[in-house]
């Protein structure tokens, strides 16, 4: 892989989306399905008139869910007999509510992912502090890391848009030493407290409060480098001071900064994009622009989870990542 100079790397705010353009094309394996069937503390049991039902450990909960099409196939008194339900405002910057209807709930309760404790959380914009389609992906990234590590050889992985942390958790588990960004102090908080649920104080994870474009443009005149990194990007933000982030103007350029900060042994970097108008190739697609001629392959496609006791599968956002060989 071929890396900018630092006077290159210097005028990236200048030149955004422009520092890596490749003239090569990667092998491709698109499109691909990653499925997530669930386990004990979490399945999605049914879905249908715009909403979802799903289980988080003993709850069951109802939130919408815009790509539900279709009719529930399960008895409206399945779906009465939930614990809490979501209404309001749906927007990321809105007000939600929710209703308890059998009995008043805390705002957090605690869940686990193979092994590792965190808090479930009850937010106001609809969210609960997991998306438990990403397992595919922790499940990969584990692989990669363990397979690098059993070698001793040291793993760095930068968690972009790390949100509640258990993509950071799951890594430093594995044995990466873990660099999570994310603008929101609250989140951050969280991820903290996650932190201490998994019993994992000591895992090697910086929490870093930043915006994710400033951070990379400053990692990349410092010279830093990793061998993985986690793009979980959403599709509007506020930074720490004030910063806006809009996925369409601004994901090429992240995804630019990406290129620049990965090593010459880089494993993979994973894409991972909701809540926006665009297909699976449009997000494969400036992958290969900037990691084409890095070799390896680009998979592209969908996350969905399985319905419990179902054929149906409910899509809930689009991927892409570069995997090296």
């Amino acid at each position: 892989m071929q890396a900018k100079s630092k006077a290159d790397i210097g005028g990236a705010t200048h030149q955004r989306g422009k520092m890596f353009v490749s003239s090569e094309r990667c092998k491709s394996n698109c499109p691909m399905i990653l499925e997530n069937a669930g386990d004990s503390n979490y399945a999605l049991i049914d879905s249908g008139n715009g909403l979802k039902l799903e289980r988080y450990g003993d709850l069951a909960i109802v939130r919408p869910e815009a790509q539900a099409l279709w009719q529930p196939q399960l008895p409206q008194k399945i779906w009465d007999n939930a614990d809490a339900i979501f209404t309001g405002d749906v927007s990321e910057e809105g007000k939600g509510r929710w209703h308890f209807p059998r009995k008043k709930l805390n705002e957090t309760w605690p869940l686990s992912w193979d092994g590792i404790m965190f808090h479930g959380r009850f937010t106001s914009f609809r969210h609960l502090g997991v998306f438990p389609e990403q397992a595919a992906h922790w499940r990969f990234v584990e692989g990669q890391i363990q397979q690098r590590t059993r070698n001793d050889k040291p793993f760095r992985l930068l968690n972009l848009f790390g949100y509640t942390g258990l993509a950071s958790l799951v890594a430093a588990r594995a044995g990466a030493h873990v660099v999570h960004v994310d603008a929101s102090r609250k989140a951050i908080g969280w991820a903290r407290e996650n932190q201490d649920l998994a019993g994992m104080s000591n895992a090697r994870i910086r929490w870093i409060c930043d915006d994710a474009i400033r951070f990379c443009e400053r990692e990349m005149r410092r010279g830093n480098h990793y061998d993985g990194i986690l793009l979980d990007p959403p599709k509007y933000g506020r930074g720490p001071n004030g910063e806006i982030w809009q996925l369409f103007d601004d994901l090429p350029h992240m995804i630019d900064l990406t290129r620049g900060l990965i090593s010459e042994n880089a494993s993979f970097v994973i894409l991972t994009a909701y809540s926006i108008r665009a297909s699976f190739y449009s997000i494969h697609e400036t992958m290969q622009e900037k990691y084409g001629d890095c070799g390896g392959k680009i998979d592209s496609g969908e996350l969905v989870l399985n319905t419990e006791n179902s054929e149906r599968k409910l899509s809930t956002s689009l991927f892409s990542r570069w995997v090296a060989e």
